[in-house]
């Protein structure tokens, strides 16, 4: 569909919060919301980092309505603190952008594997404690940020902590294939609460996340190999972070929809993507609910339906 972020509605008067704001994606994404009017926070790891980009939206959006917060989704401490602290009663948006990418094994503060205590994990954490106030919004959309890389594994919920041997590519599309799962899930609980729970991927776009994992591995060719790939076959993250736009604002979105770039999954206008059979899964999307209540201690409290 032809869509671009010229076409985001008046957002005046609404919140929203962006996990990762602090590069890539994130950025850009907060960014054009505080374009059209939203006040945006953006949730970073990195206060320093945070702060850098906060001075850039405002360089590019000079009357923007943005503040930078604390929020390491590696720590559930943070994830709580930034909830408890987050100054508004309402939220109409939530972007789960944050992630990393098949970076080496690692546990997060409280013992989960890296990649999808932080993707998957953290997120469904921040999600179940800012509910309240997405709940009072009526009319809010949570927009998880996955990856058609999902399709390289499915989620082990027999070894959620990833103790058993690790691959960072199959641990890292285990936690997008989390998301996606986590996503289908909301919106069945969410949906008559009048919460939209959708996906969205940015198809083949250039950010840190692509070096990082290499980088962090001490793989220095490896690292300047994924540069060039950026430089000469990946989009902009202006242009990756359209789907994502698309998922947060545009008014035909629906329930459990998976939006990407239309050609091929990479590049092009934000479409309706393809998604691997198992993330269309009931079951394997209750049990995964379950279970990350069980690590994370957030229970998800919808009020009983009139």
């Amino acid at each position: 569909m032809d869509w671009t972020t010229r076409d985001i509605p008046d957002l005046d008067g609404r919140t929203a919060v962006v996990t990762g704001a602090n590069s890539g994606l994130g950025l850009v994404t907060a960014r054009e919301l505080a374009r059209r009017g939203a006040r945006v926070v953006l949730a970073c790891r990195d206060r320093e980092r945070g702060a850098t980009a906060l001075c850039r939206l405002l360089h590019e959006v000079p009357d923007a309505r943005a503040e930078v917060r604390t929020l390491d989704l590696a720590d559930l401490a943070s994830v709580r603190a930034f909830a408890d602290a987050l100054p508004c009663d309402r939220l109409e948006l939530l972007v789960n952008n944050a992630g990393l990418m098949a970076i080496p094994y690692s546990r997060t503060v409280d013992g989960f594997e890296t990649q999808f205590g932080v993707n998957h994990l953290g997120h469904f954490a921040l999600t179940g404690l800012l509910l309240p106030r997405l709940l009072a919004a009526r009319g809010a959309r949570v927009v998880t940020v996955s990856s058609l890389a999902h399709a390289l594994a499915n989620v082990d919920l027999g070894d959620p902590r990833g103790e058993r041997r690790h691959n960072p590519w199959i641990a890292y599309a285990r936690s997008k294939t989390a998301n996606l799962l986590f996503t289908r899930e909301l919106a069945r609980r969410a949906a008559p609460h009048h919460v939209l729970s959708a996906a969205a991927h940015p198809g083949y776009s250039s950010t840190e996340l692509q070096a990082k994992g290499p980088r962090m591995a001490g793989r220095r060719t490896q690292e300047k190999a994924m540069r060039l790939f950026n430089r000469l076959l990946a989009s902009t993250p202006e242009a990756g972070a359209v789907p994502i736009l698309y998922a947060a604002t545009a008014p035909l979105v629906r329930q459990d929809s998976f939006t990407g770039p239309s050609r091929l999954g990479v590049r092009g206008d934000p479409g309706p993507s393809w998604r691997a059979p198992w993330t269309l899964d009931n079951t394997a999307a209750e049990r995964l609910w379950a279970v990350s209540e069980r690590l994370t201690g957030v229970r998800y409290e919808f009020p009983a339906l009139r």
